[in-house]
């Protein structure tokens, strides 16, 4: 073969490549589709608050069958007309399993008779421990004034709610909370810190804050590696209820 015959060849297979390359290369509307997988169907509450199909109810308002009293013992929280309330001496209560990521849903409601000797951190306090180590803040904020990052809906001691969206005492309250567990390495070093999404009452409060460590009241928090941990309801001595918990694994 000539030399003029092997560049027009070189030529023709270098613009036949380039013909399919482009024709590959076109974009229609269908070449951005994913059709697999399909994400699998579930089925909504009813109604706002009510849990999903997919969920685990924690307390149904009937029993604390999934429940446990930090000491191991059965729960001595105070159940009547499907609520549960911090009883004197009750000790704090955790969930029997554990968990990793989740989305949490709880209602918590604090004493409707204000004790107006009380201020700040003694108005309704209690927290929600996510997996035993991170407390979300529940406390009576209505009209009451405390350190910012110790108020309803704060990582207690870390992050300061972006606003206060506390009902008046007494009434119900709503947090929904999306949590994603810290990541280790091998040698038992933060990857990724937790980070914890809270909508308090139909409000976002905190957006995707990544968590320093584990709540501590005195001092700065340090990071220790573990898998899963569970959920703890906090006795903080002041009568605030519950109801209505369930949680989604993510």
């Amino acid at each position: 073969m000539t030399h003029k015959l092997k560049t027009l060849s070189i030529c023709c297979l270098m613009m036949t490549t380039a013909s399919l390359l482009a024709q590959e290369n076109k974009k229609t509307p269908e070449s951005s589709e994913i059709w697999e997988p399909q994400p699998r169907i579930i089925t909504p509450g009813s109604q706002p608050g009510e849990a999903p199909s997919d969920a685990l109810v924690l307390f149904n308002g009937k029993d604390l069958s999934n429940w446990i009293s930090i000491d191991g013992s059965a729960p001595k929280w105070a159940l009547k007309d499907g609520i549960i309330t911090v009883a004197p001496n009750g000790s704090d209560i955790k969930t029997k399993k554990e968990f990793g990521d989740f989305q949490l849903h709880v209602e918590w409601r604090s004493p409707a008779q204000v004790d107006t000797t009380k201020k700040g951190q003694g108005r309704g306090n209690s927290g929600i421990f996510l997996q035993e180590r991170y407390e979300v803040q529940v406390l009576d904020n209505y009209n009451n004034k405390t350190y910012a990052n110790g108020q309803a809906s704060s990582i207690y001691k870390q992050h300061i709610p972006l606003v206060n969206a506390c009902r008046k005492p007494g009434e119900w309250q709503v947090y929904e909370i999306f949590f994603t567990a810290p990541r280790f390495n091998t040698e038992g070093r933060v990857v990724s810190p937790a980070y914890v999404t809270v909508i308090h009452n139909g409000v976002l409060t905190l957006n995707h804050a990544a968590i320093w460590g584990p709540t501590e009241y005195i001092g700065m928090p340090v990071y220790k590696p573990y898998e899963k941990g569970a959920i703890r309801l906090q006795d903080h001595g002041n009568p605030v209820s519950y109801r209505n918990i369930w949680i989604r694994e993510l």
